[in-house]
């Protein structure tokens, strides 16, 4: 079966030139099974990390260790070096992000967590500051081996406009949206919340209504900084073949982040 490809943006403003402020910039991962160094973007792969610095470890309670057991090393989930995902994400003067996870579920997450899911760690580095790299991370002690310890990937970035879904909009124009995904593409949905591993953009709301998530340091509305898609590259499935999100405060990086799963 043919696909039909997604409209350039120029011909989804000429549709609908009300839909300019609600587009975002975002990066969409695309993954190739590899084994990247260190220095590299990566999902799964070893992270450039410093030397003088602890290994994360998770000492919640999970699914198989409900009274709690000694702390596991977290293992990596995605590096990003700036240069090859610039975007309004960044904060100034930073560029690279590490995400690692418990890769057990956890039922009773600490605050800030999604349910059922992996604990998540994240780090803002400048890579200037990095020295001495640990070149053997620790292996964790317990672990979920189906479902969250990622097969590694190289990841090539491709820059898009994403959209919101369509229930974040007005209702006229919510309507005339519709109308564009429906006479688009071969029934999915080509033009809002773009899946896949992203940096950036709209998130799904496929199974709740969309929800504004503020920032519990300041107030002010939270923006999704990555998405963890569910898929066979790297053999990820959160949830019932979800996402999982991290959200970040616009206004200042250092923030509590927040998790949901979807």
């Amino acid at each position: 079966m043919t696909r039909t490809p997604r409209p350039s943006v120029d011909s989804i403003f000429a549709v609908l030139p009300e839909l300019a402020p609600y587009a975002r910039d975002a990066v969409v991962l695309h993954l190739e099974r590899a084994e990247p160094d260190c220095r590299s973007s990566s999902i799964g792969g070893p992270l450039l990390w410093p030397g003088d610095e602890p290994w994360p470890a998770c000492s919640s309670p999970d699914e198989n260790s409900p009274d709690g057991m000694p702390p596991t090393a977290m293992v990596p989930i995605a590096q990003i070096f700036r240069h090859d995902a610039p975007g309004p994400w960044w904060p100034a003067d930073i560029d690279l992000l590490q995400i690692l996870w418990c890769p057990n579920e956890h039922v009773d997450p600490p605050n800030r967590q999604a349910d059922a899911s992996p604990v998540i760690e994240l780090r803002w580095r400048r890579v200037a500051d990095v020295t001495g790299p640990t070149v053997n991370p620790p292996s964790p002690s317990r672990y979920d081996e189906d479902c969250y310890l990622p097969r590694t990937c190289a990841i090539t970035a491709e820059h898009v406009t994403d959209f919101p879904f369509r229930e974040e909009l007005p209702a006229g124009l919510r309507a005339r949206c519709g109308d564009l995904v429906r006479e688009t593409g071969d029934g999915g949905d080509v033009i809002t919340r773009l899946a896949g591993w992203k940096l950036g953009g709209w998130p799904t709301w496929h199974l709740t209504q969309p929800t504004v998530i503020p920032c519990e340091d300041c107030g002010t509305a939270m923006t999704l900084l990555f998405t963890v898609a569910s898929c066979d590259e790297t053999g990820v499935v959160v949830g019932r073949w979800g996402d999982l999100r991290i959200f970040t405060c616009p206004a200042d990086h250092r923030h509590a982040f927040q998790v949901d799963l979807h």
